[in-house]
């Protein structure tokens, strides 16, 4: 495929999605080819059926080939789950020359990455926070300056390397090689966050159907990021059992009649549905229906405001929660959010998209343009010492293989 092809794979509980978009001028994305497939064998990011995944995969990966006309040979793949875990961590080394080159950097780099991690995690994501030099902090690009001591802040994602094959067994058995796994909410906040966010301090919130996935933005930088296992398909469950409706029932009654908070509906609305114990429609309260869901929205943002407050940046986000992903979708979740959290709140979609992007503009396709958008940032050609406005550092020939560890370069 050609350099100014990029290509994404967006594996969930609910769907898979493949996107093929060509880079036009000043990057922008025209949308080539679009796949969209209903998951199966997956579960919480996690795979339980290889075969069935497998299938799902290659079925949406067909699409995007008979939509695009491209043969598809290398993707980015989305990742998340309980499985993923995250830290700081620091590195320094001496200057004994007295300016700091690129080999200064990449073994800063280095001994940020040089921690004990367990055998069976595998490094994802090696995010650079920051530089100090001889104790001067809030160092953007440290290269070709005078120094002695240099040390780098660094946020560092592993998940479970037996789940990160797993998926990668079923990607390469659609014929598709992974060139990377880009973490589901990093993914999602290129594609909606602004650069004002970032800056003042924001946390992008990428609920899914199996999981919530949330980082914390910070001056510009990646701060903290987690996982949380658990999503709308939760709520889903709740109104099946709490209403006696079929599973795929429910999740049609929550699209269509769900609402997020229950002082948003009239007490006499009511809606018409089929259930187990009944022969004959039934009629049930729209404002019962609010209950159950919105009983489970306050437990996924109390779980989000425990998160923030764990992480220490709980008074560190001026610009308030972003929301994204298929459940960001429920009526008045935002306004239901804000009462939970009490930060600012917003919902997101990507925006400014051309091509085959009908059904694109939804919530629930952030993370998809986002892997593309990653994919833009990874094709940039990195030269060592000249600071690049892209956030992304790519392997390259040119660069010690320490720096395939680098994902992110600061602007």
């Amino acid at each position: 495929m050609e350099e100014s092809i990029v290509v994404g794979i967006d594996i969930g509980t609910t769907k898979i999605c493949t996107l093929v978009a060509r880079v036009e001028g000043s990057n922008r994305l025209r949308i080539l080819g679009v796949g969209i497939e209903p998951s199966a064998g997956i579960r919480k990011g996690g795979i339980i059926d290889i075969n069935s995944a497998s299938q799902s995969i290659s079925r949406s990966v067909e699409k995007a080939q008979r939509t695009s006309g491209l043969e598809i040979n290398s993707a980015l793949v989305s990742l998340a789950g309980n499985h993923v875990t995250s830290f700081n961590s620091r590195g320094v080394v001496g200057i004994s020359h007295g300016i700091i080159e690129t080999n200064d950097f990449t073994r800063a780099i280095e001994a940020a990455r040089a921690i004990a991690i367990p055998h069976n995690q595998e490094v994802i994501h090696v995010i650079q926070r920051g530089f100090t030099v001889d104790g001067q902090e809030g160092i953007r690009m440290p290269v070709g300056m005078h120094g002695y001591r240099l040390e780098v802040e660094a946020h560092i994602i592993t998940a479970a390397a037996g789940t990160v094959e797993n998926i990668r067994k079923c990607v390469e058995q659609a014929g598709v090689t992974v060139s990377q796994f880009v973490l589901s909410p990093l993914a999602a906040g290129e594609a909606v966050l602004s650069e004002n966010e970032r800056q003042m301090g924001a946390a992008v919130c990428d609920i899914g159907s199996g999981t919530t996935d949330m980082a914390i933005y910070i001056d510009g930088d990646i701060w903290h990021t987690i996982v949380i296992p658990i999503g709308g398909d939760l709520i889903t469950s709740d109104i099946a059992h709490g209403l006696r409706l079929p599973i795929s029932q429910a999740e049609t009654v929550k699209k269509q009649y769900g609402i997020a908070s229950k002082k948003s509906v009239k007490d006499d609305e009511m809606v018409t549905v089929r259930s187990f114990s009944r022969e004959e429609p039934a009629r049930i309260s729209r404002s019962d229906l609010a209950h159950v869901i919105e009983a489970r929205v306050e437990e996924i943002f109390e779980l989000i405001v425990q998160e923030i407050k764990r992480s220490g940046y709980d008074g560190l986000l001026p610009a308030g929660l972003v929301l994204t992903g298929g459940t960001s979708n429920l009526p008045e979740i935002s306004k239901v959010a804000s009462e939970v959290t009490g930060l600012a709140t917003r919902i997101a979609k990507p925006e400014n998209l051309v091509g085959l992007v009908d059904q694109l503009h939804s919530p629930a396709y952030s993370t998809s343009i986002g892997l593309l958008q990653w994919a833009v940032m990874m094709n940039e050609t990195i030269v060592p010492g000249i600071v690049y406005s892209e956030r992304e550092y790519v392997e390259s020939s040119r660069l010690s293989s320490v720096m395939n560890w680098v994902k992110r370069l600061l602007p």
